[in-house]
C-alpha cells in the first residue's frame, strides 16, 4: 500500500500514473477537494493525514517547502506504520533534507529526499529526471520504484542533502534563463522585433546549446584568451540598456550583470574573456 501527500499539479499526476499501473494509493491534500477529485481515478482520499498514511509501506510527498513537509509529517506521524519509508519529492533546503533524514531515522523510519526536474506532464508519463543522494542501500532498495516514476533516476552519491542542493542549483539556472528571455523580449520589443522572430532566431542559433562549453570554460579558470572581451560585452550591455530605456522597456537582469562587469573592469580585467565575472564562484 502506498500513500501520497500533496495533490498539486505534480502530486496528482504522480498518483494518476500509479493508479494506471494498478497500484492502490491513499491520498491527502490540505485542500480536501483536490484529493477527493482523484477518487474518480481510483484513489482513496482522506481528510485526516494520519488516516491517509495508515497501513502504507511507502509515503510519497510533494509539498510546498520545508515548513510544510515538517508540519504534514508531524501531523501524519500518529498513523505511520512501523518502519515505513517516506520519500519526499518536495524542493527543499539541503539543510532541511539532512535534518529530516536523521530525525526520522532516529524514530525508526526511512526518509529519502528525491526532488525532481519534472512537470505535471512528466509525472503522468514517467519522464523527466529524479535526483537522489545519501544511503546507497536505501537508494538501491527503492530504485525500481523510483525509476518507474521518472525517465531518469540520477544517483548523486552518498552525501545527504546533495540532491536538494543540485535541485536548487538547477532551479536557479531556470530562473536566470527565464529572466534572460524576459530581457531579450523587452529589448526585442524596443526594436519592434516580434517574439516569433526571436523564436525563429533561437531555432537557428541556440544559445542554450553552448551552456556546457561555457561552464567548462568558466571552471577552467582561464580567461586570458577571450572569445568575447569583457570591455566589448560591457559596451553591448550599455547599448541594450540604452535602447530599453529609450523605449520604456524594463530589463530585469542586464543592469545587475553590467554592474558586476564594471567591478571586474575596474580590477583590470577588461581585456579578459567576459566570463571572468564568474571567477569568484569557481
Amino acid at each position: 500500500m502506498k500513500a501520497f501527500l500533496g495533490m498539486g499539479l505534480l502530486g496528482s499526476n504522480f498518483v494518476k500514473a500509479m493508479l494506471q499501473k494498478g497500484e492502490a494509493v491513499q491520498i491527502w491534500n490540505r485542500t480536501a477537494s483536490k484529493a477527493k477529485a482523484l477518487e474518480t481515478f481510483g484513489a482513496k482520499a482522506f481528510d485526516d493525514v494520519s488516516e491517509a498514511v495508515k497501513d502504507a509501506d511507502v509515503i510519497h510527498l510533494t509539498l510546498k517547502d520545508d515548513a510544510a513537509v515538517d508540519e504534514v509529517l508531524k501531523n501524519a506521524s500518529g498513523g505511520l506504520k512501523a518502519g515505513a519509508a517516506i520519500i519526499d519529492h518536495t524542493t527543499t533546503s539541503a539543510k532541511g533534507a539532512i535534518e529530516r533524514t536523521n530525525a526520522w531515522k532516529a524514530k525508526g523510519f526511512t526518509y529519502l529526499h528525491a526532488p525532481v526536474f519534472m512537470g505535471p506532464k512528466n509525472a503522468l508519463e514517467g519522464s523527466g529526471v529524479m535526483l537522489v543522494s545519501g544511503n546507497q542501500d536505501i537508494i538501491k532498495k527503492f530504485q525500481p520504484e523510483l525509476s518507474a516514476m521518472t525517465g531518469t533516476l540520477l544517483n548523486l552519491g552518498d552525501i545527504e542533502g546533495k540532491a536538494a542542493g543540485i535541485k536548487l542549483t538547477g532551479n536557479l539556472f531556470l530562473l536566470s534563463l527565464t529572466a534572460g528571455l524576459a530581457d531579450a523580449l523587452a529589448l526585442a520589443k524596443a526594436h519592434d522585433i516580434t517574439a516569433d522572430e526571436i523564436q525563429n532566431l533561437f531555432s537557428v542559433w541556440n544559445p542554450g546549446a553552448g551552456a556546457p562549453a561555457r561552464l567548462k570554460k568558466i571552471t577552467s579558470g582561464t580567461f586570458s584568451q577571450p572569445s568575447w572581451e569583457l570591455n566589448m560585452a560591457r559596451k553591448d550591455a550599455g547599448l541594450m540598456m540604452n535602447a530599453a530605456d529609450e523605449a520604456g522597456s524594463r530589463l530585469i537582469t542586464t543592469p545587475a550583470i553590467a554592474a558586476v562587469m564594471d567591478e571586474w573592469i575596474a580590477k583590470g580585467h577588461g581585456n579578459d574573456d567576459w566570463s571572468v565575472i564568474a571567477k569568484n564562484n569557481i
